[in-house]
C-alpha cells in the first residue's frame, strides 16, 4: 500500500461526498468502519494488494474519541504515506444540512445545536491532529469532491474526465450525445480534389492538405485555448464524461485531422481521450 488517507471532521461537513470522490477514482474506501478493526485492516492492506486506501472516519460508537486520537497518531507513524483531512462547516450550516436530509445527529444531545457543538468540542484534538482543514461551508457537492482530489491524488482530477473526441458529417447528422460541437466545413474540402477524394483524414496525403490551408492554424490557434480552459471546469462541475465533435460535410476529411490534431492536446494535458470518427467508411 502506497497511500493511506484519513478522512475526519464533523458530521454534515461532506466524509461521506469526498470518500465517493475518492472511490470513483479507483481508491479502495472504507466508511465508518469500527475503530477496533481499522489497525488489523491497515495491517492486512499493507501486506495485501491495496495499493490506495481510505479510512472515512465517523462518530465514534462508544463516543470514546481519546480512541479516535490515539487511532490517528497510531496510522500517523505507519511506515507508509499517510495524509489526514478534517471537514468542517459552520454550525448554521450544518444545522441546515441535517434538516434538510433529515437525519439524526449521531451525538446524543438535547437539540441539534448542542449536539453540534459537543462534537466540535470532542473533536478539537483531532482537528489538531489533521494535515489538512477543509472548511466545506461554501463548497458544493462537486467542489468539495474537486477539492479532496486536488489534495489527495491530484492526478486523479484530471482521470476522472473521459473525454470523446468524434468527427462526424453533418450530412448524416451531429451525434446525439455531443456536448461541444465543432465546424470545420469552412475550410477547403479534399473531397473536390481527384487524388484525395477517395482517401480520407487518416492519410498523410488528406492531412498534410488539411493542415496547409491558410485558416487551419488561425482556427486550431483558437479552438485549443477554448477547449483547454473548459476541460478543468468541466471536471470541477463534476461531469465524468465528455464528448467533443468536430463535423465537414461528411465526416471523412476535414473533421477527422482536426479531431486526430485535438485528441493529441487532450491528452498532452493530462486527460484520457478516445477517438471515433463515426462516418470514416461512408461512402455516400
Amino acid at each position: 500500500m502506497s497511500q493511506l488517507v484519513v478522512v475526519a471532521g464533523m458530521s454534515g461537513a461532506g466524509r461521506s461526498t469526498a470518500g465517493a470522490a475518492l472511490e470513483d477514482a479507483g481508491w479502495f474506501v472504507i466508511d465508518n468502519l469500527p475503530l477496533s478493526l481499522i489497525s488489523k485492516v491497515v495491517e492486512l492492506g499493507t501486506q495485501g494488494s491495496i495499493d490506495k486506501l481510505a479510512l472515512i472516519l465517523g462518530y465514534p460508537s462508544n463516543s470514546d474519541f481519546g480512541q479516535l486520537v490515539d487511532l490517528i497518531d497510531e496510522l500517523k507513524a505507519a511506515p507508509i504515506h499517510v495524509q489526514t483531512i478534517f471537514l468542517e462547516a459552520r454550525d448554521e450550516v450544518l444545522i441546515s444540512r441535517f434538516e434538510g436530509t433529515k437525519r439524526r445527529h449521531p451525538v446524543t444531545a438535547e437539540g441539534l445545536a448542542p449536539a453540534i457543538a459537543l462534537e466540535r468540542t470532542s473533536l478539537a484534538r483531532v482537528r489538531e491532529l489533521a494535515d489538512v482543514i477543509v472548511e466545506t461551508s461554501n463548497l458544493s457537492v462537486h467542489e468539495l469532491r474537486a477539492r479532496t482530489l486536488e489534495l489527495v491524488d491530484p492526478k486523479a482530477l484530471h482521470q476522472r474526465l473521459q473525454v470523446q473526441v468524434t468527427s462526424f458529417g453533418y450530412k448524416h447528422g451531429i451525434p446525439l450525445d455531443a456536448d461541444l460541437v465543432f465546424d470545420a466545413r469552412f475550410l477547403p474540402n479534399p473531397y473536390w480534389y481527384s487524388q484525395l477524394r477517395a482517401k480520407t483524414g487518416l492519410d498523410d496525403e488528406v492531412r498534410e492538405f488539411v493542415l496547409a490551408q491558410p485558416d487551419t492554424t488561425p482556427f486550431l490557434e483558437r479552438l485549443w485555448p477554448l477547449v483547454e480552459f473548459l476541460l478543468p471546469k468541466f471536471v470541477t462541475e463534476g461531469k465524468s464524461y465528455l464528448n467533443v465533435a468536430v463535423g465537414c460535410t461528411g465526416g471523412r476529411h476535414r473533421s477527422v485531422v482536426v479531431a486526430e490534431v485535438l485528441a493529441r492536446r487532450i491528452t498532452q494535458a493530462g486527460f484520457p481521450v478516445k477517438v471515433s470518427h463515426r462516418d470514416l467508411e461512408r461512402t455516400e
